[in-house]
């Protein structure tokens, strides 16, 4: 059986898109850290990570593309997940009861209007699973976690209210990591790093190489290089694989281009799930 490691603890979201991906017959490994997921891959002990890349309301999930850059994982696929928010109590406890939220920064920021609205106080803690676990076992008046449905029973918490994210389309991007490279597939996504010299109309240049092809861009962020103040690094995301000719002839003219490239995956593409009226997926 293949095992899966993911951040958080059972009842994670990350949890809950390894069930939808690889079905609820796997072996999933609960990892401390972000940085613990890669290594125990890396290792050997697990067989695929899920990681949490980014959210279409609160953006991107900066230690995830900061890792990625740091370590020789391969990207086998990625999984959309619709997520939905609970706020969840100690049994008995009534909104009106409450002070304090505690969850991961990214789940208080998807309910900051929310909270706001309520007059609710966000307090950032490293996961939202794990905060439902941590008020179960220490149980404080005033306090609610802001996590999912299962999380919610595995802990016997009480749901005060659902779906408190403040926007339906509340989805999250994992990356399944593996050290392999996956099968090729009908529709595929590309992912890759790089750097450019220090001059006018470089990047310009650099996405030029895609657009003369045209070639969809999925995405293109940049961040900071930790090791070189006021330098920044370009994350992209592009529709094809690349082994496809136009898609290899767009790397190699980037390569000629840029002071860096350094590819993440070629992967076969998710698909958004759609929302229903009542704004499930």
């Amino acid at each position: 059986m293949n095992r899966v490691a993911f951040q958080g603890v059972t009842g994670a979201y990350s949890a809950e898109a390894i069930d939808r991906f690889f079905g609820s017959e796997i072996d999933s490994l609960p990892c401390r850290t972000l940085l613990d997921l890669f290594l125990t891959v890396e290792r050997g002990d697990a067989d695929y990570g899920m990681l949490p890349i980014e959210n279409a309301v609160a953006g991107s999930v900066t230690a995830a593309y900061e890792l990625l850059m740091e370590h020789d994982l391969r990207i086998y696929a990625e999984v959309i997940l619709h997520v939905r928010h609970m706020l969840v109590a100690l049994p008995g406890t009534k909104l009106a009861d409450l002070k304090r939220v505690r969850s991961h920064p990214q789940a208080l920021a998807q309910c900051q209007r929310y909270l706001a609205r309520h007059q609710l106080e966000p307090e950032p803690t490293i996961d939202t699973s794990g905060s439902a676990h941590d008020l179960a076992k220490n149980p404080e008046p005033g306090v609610a976690v802001i996590a999912g449905e299962a999380a919610a029973k595995l802990c016997d918490l009480e749901i005060i209210d659902r779906g408190i994210e403040d926007f339906p389309f509340n989805y999250t991007r994992f990356f399944v990591l593996s050290l392999e490279d996956p099968p090729r597939a009908q529709r595929n996504k590309t992912s890759l790093v790089f750097t450019t010299p220090h001059r006018p109309g470089v990047l310009y240049e650099c996405l030029g190489e895609f657009a003369r092809r045209r070639i969809s861009l999925a995405k293109i962020e940049s961040r900071p290089r930790l090791n070189r103040p006021w330098q920044y690094i370009f994350y992209l995301d592009f529709e094809g694989h690349c082994r496809d000719p136009e898609c290899e002839a767009a790397i190699m003219g980037l390569l000629r281009r840029s002071s860096f490239v350094k590819m993440l995956g070629s992967y076969p593409a998710a698909t958004t799930p759609l929302l229903d009226s009542r704004g499930d997926s």
